[in-house]
């Protein structure tokens, strides 16, 4: 084979490799309360690479990141396939495990946390994939934070999350291409909690 043919086949294969995935930006944004009854903005999001049927690799997904307003916790809620998961074993398909002397059930049944899980998504579906949700899903939270605020240095911080409920919520996502301004997650708008 020619030289030069041969060093631009292989200069072309990541090309073809990176081209072969669409590439999307998912998330939703609902009203609800805290476990403290405030009414907050909740915020979910994740990012997914779809590829077609005959290419020899899985839909692949980032971890479902779930915001409530005015607060810094932050979940990253992962699946079997996400770095990490391994850590979070407290129940099968798609969890967050509670953090000891952060967060307890809020059944007060006293399980620990390699149990069951705080936050799980699709609960019905033991083998759920971030890479299955489609336009809902359904969220069950079963956990609030042992404190809602924190002190740091003169400031608190609250680090209170969605409210805990037995039902889980059904939430709506939206699905656009990454990159477009159009499917960019809007922003939690957080005048509200300086006005509190």
């Amino acid at each position: 084979m020619n030289p030069g043919l041969a060093k631009g086949l292989f200069a072309s294969i990541p090309l073809l490799l990176s081209g072969c995935a669409s590439y999307y930006t998912h998330y939703a944004v609902f009203p609800a309360e805290n476990s403290t009854g405030e009414q907050r903005q909740v915020k979910v999001t994740w990012q997914t690479a779809d590829y077609p049927d005959w290419w020899i690799s899985d839909d692949q997904s980032t971890p479902i990141t779930l915001e409530t307003q005015c607060s810094t916790r932050t979940w990253r809620i992962v699946d079997r396939t996400h770095t990490g998961a391994d850590d979070q074993d407290c129940a099968p398909g798609i969890r967050a495990c509670g953090a000891s002397g952060q967060d307890h059930f809020a059944d007060d049944m006293g399980r620990e946390f390699d149990e069951r899980a705080c936050i799980r998504v699709n609960p019905s579906d033991p083998d759920a994939l971030v890479t299955d949700i489609s336009t809902s899903l359904k969220l069950l939270v079963s956990c609030r934070p042992v404190e809602t605020s924190r002190q740091i240095g003169d400031e608190t911080e609250n680090t209170d999350y969605l409210r805990a409920s037995p039902v889980p919520y059904t939430v709506h996502s939206r699905k656009g291409v990454r990159g477009r301004l159009d499917s960019k997650p809007p922003e939690l708008d957080d005048s509200i909690c300086d006005d509190e």
